[in-house]
């Protein structure tokens, strides 16, 4: 069975990447400095696009990451061991800070943001009993 998880989009992203992209955007229309504000659209544009193509796609026993043409990742779910959740900011194709790092092929790990992460981690287990879950730790 073919199931797409859509990346959960972070309300913390959307205002630290809008709080960069859009007050140069205002100066570059004010300034009538339309090749500026020609890129900078562009710029925009591939983010929300970003944004709107992240997704973890699980078909039998193969996890898919896809983040625009960017990412396009196969993770065979048999060689999960472990799913933990982190706020780690490092670049990766997850929308949100609220994170999964999975790991997998002997040390090898992908962090992502799926929406429902509960569903998710279950529907991983399902395949691959032998997933563990780490919660995050509190300080």
């Amino acid at each position: 069975m073919k199931k797409v998880y859509r990346s959960k989009i972070g309300i913390e992203l959307v205002v630290l990447i809008g709080a960069a992209l859009i007050p140069p955007l205002i100066v570059m229309v004010k300034e009538k400095q339309y090749d500026g504000l020609a890129l900078h659209c562009l710029i925009l544009t591939f983010v929300i696009y970003l944004f709107a193509t992240t997704k973890y796609t699980v078909a039998d026993t193969v996890l898919r990451i896809q983040s625009g043409f960017l990412v396009n990742r196969k993770v065979d779910i048999l060689t999960i061991t472990n799913i933990k959740e982190t706020y780690n900011p490092i670049s990766s194709p997850a929308t949100s800070i609220d994170r999964l790092q999975v790991y997998y092929d002997n040390g090898s790990s992908v962090i992502i943001s799926p929406k429902d992460k509960k569903g998710f981690i279950a529907h991983l287990q399902q395949i691959n009993p032998g997933i563990t879950f780490t919660p995050r730790k509190f300080r």
